[in-house]
């Protein structure tokens, strides 16, 4: 997905019934960011230059939905 300048944007969607156990944002360890920094440089090989990207959260608990953008960084 691009935002409207151009930035490229990955987004994780997690979904939890409800927050008992943290919640749906809690669930993106640092090991699940890991893995979608190293898919999202698999990516851009594609490019000869790279457009400048962010990494979003979805979040969904019970009918509670939030959109982090820029959660994390690589």
């Amino acid at each position: 997905m691009r935002d409207g300048d151009g930035t490229l944007v990955f987004v994780e969607v997690r979904q939890r019934r409800s927050a008992g156990q943290g919640g749906a944002a809690a669930s993106v360890t640092a090991t699940k960011r890991r893995r979608l920094v190293f898919a999202a440089q698999h990516y851009l090989l594609r490019f000869a230059a790279p457009p400048p990207c962010r990494f979003d959260v979805l979040a969904i608990d019970g009918d509670e939905i939030d959109w982090l953008q820029a959660a994390f960084d690589a």
